[in-house]
């Protein structure tokens, strides 16, 4: 556990899963999240990228999964209602 925990800080992935997550929950439909989280999680991966680093399909994937996650949570709430 200590080490999947030692990943998840690793190149700040916890940042991105947690700040798609709240893209997720901001999500209106389906559509919204999935486009919109594509989008948004390359363009920070091409940002990574103009700024001298490494994109890293990792952080991406982590991104667009926490959009997922959030908007799932969200679903789950509207339907409680």
């Amino acid at each position: 556990m200590k080490k999947i925990f030692e990943w998840f800080k690793a190149s700040n992935r916890y940042k991105h899963f947690l700040l798609g997550a709240a893209y997720g929950l901001a999500a209106d439909d389906a559509y919204c999240a999935v486009y919109g989280g594509i989008g948004v999680s390359l363009a920070l991966e091409f940002k990574d990228g103009q700024w001298g680093g490494k994109p890293d399909w990792i952080d991406a994937t982590l991104t667009f999964a926490g959009v997922m996650a959030g908007y799932g949570i969200r679903t789950l709430g509207l339907s409680m209602i």
